[in-house]
């Protein structure tokens, strides 16, 4: 198989860029680990909040809405340099599906985290009853939501993921509504460079094999001892594979650039 990367042409120095969607329930301040790396490292990113989630919670919930949010985050980062979008969970499957489109938009590389499960059938069937019985306790599951962070995230990141807020209405609905995604195909037709990262006890490694075998040319990074929620975990290691995305699109991005300077000509 003959992987078709794009080049972009930039005539300054490559500054790659950075969106970063979240996963269900959470929000963009599930990031902020990362965005204190990048910003420390002097790379742009950008956490966008997705319906019905974070600053957006009382709009509703829709794939149009979603992909338009990722969308609009990508065209406007992808005028100041090579754009690295990078999704968790739900955000990741929302990513794929984006990067996989018919119309393939301006994104230069993906990682797409805790995700490597089709969302249709019994499993998302079961996924769906366990959240809703969870919903149904006397305090919406956040006792048990709570005692879970406080035995598997560090204390430094464990607040990140509610401090936008729980999209607990909003669960069931993008839950139900991920089935009416093409994901086999969408990841077929990715053609960028690709990243799978699972926690090696993420219960989204189901379909690991087949998202393997649909996107050959990928790089799979399972981290040891890890659960669904690899990014606040395991804060260091991630933010390793966000430095192996951005090395990995300076290099390919460098001689498109390079090339444009020499075709300019001297003088120019």
């Amino acid at each position: 198989m003959v992987i078709h990367r794009p080049r972009f042409l930039y005539a300054e120095r490559v500054s790659v860029q950075i969106v970063l969607v979240h996963g269900i329930r959470t929000s963009a301040t599930m990031w902020r680990s990362q965005l204190a790396f990048l910003r420390e490292q002097g790379i742009p990113a950008v956490a966008v909040d997705l319906p019905g989630h974070g600053s957006r919670m009382a709009e509703d919930f829709t794939l149009h809405e979603a992909l338009h949010t990722i969308d609009v985050a990508v065209r406007d980062a992808a005028t100041r340099g090579p754009v690295l979008l990078v999704g968790h969970s739900m955000g990741g499957l929302l990513c794929l599906a984006y990067v996989g489109g018919a119309d393939a938009p301006r994104v230069a590389g993906l990682i797409a985290a805790s995700c490597t499960s089709l969302p249709r059938g019994a499993g998302l069937a079961a996924y769906r009853a366990i959240a809703r019985a969870v919903d149904r306790l006397p305090d919406r599951g956040m006792w048990i939501t709570a005692r879970i962070l406080e035995a598997t995230i560090p204390e430094e990141t464990r607040s990140d993921f509610a401090a936008g807020g729980y999209a607990l209405d909003t669960q069931d609905t993008a839950l139900r509504t991920l089935a009416a995604l093409d994901l086999a195909t969408a990841v077929s037709r990715i053609d960028v460079p690709l990243w799978f990262v699972n926690g090696q006890w993420d219960q989204l490694r189901v379909n690991e094999a087949l998202f393997r075998r649909l996107a050959p040319h990928a790089e799979l990074i399972v981290v040891p001892r890890t659960t669904h929620l690899v990014t606040a975990m395991r804060p260091q290691i991630f933010n390793a594979v966000l430095r192996l995305g951005i090395a990995t699109i300076e290099r390919d991005a460098r001689p498109a650039a390079e090339d444009a300077g020499r075709s300019a000509g001297p003088g120019r």
